[in-house]
């Protein structure tokens, strides 16, 4: 998975999506998507694949 374009955009745009994740959730570093979906699968009780297009579309 690569994001593209301004994480810190996409990252704001989660947050009016989903009020309850918090800046830790959303932390991303270049290498780590699996972390970051991981993470998300938690929080939003989402399945791997609905959250990588979640981001996908971002």
């Amino acid at each position: 998975m690569s994001l593209k374009g301004d994480w810190n955009e996409s990252k704001g745009k989660l947050k009016q999506q989903y009020a309850q994740l918090t800046d830790e959730d959303l932390e991303y570093t270049e290498g780590k998507g699996d972390e970051l979906v991981g993470r998300l699968q938690a929080k939003l009780g989402k399945g791997k694949r609905e959250i990588t297009k979640l981001l996908n579309d971002l």
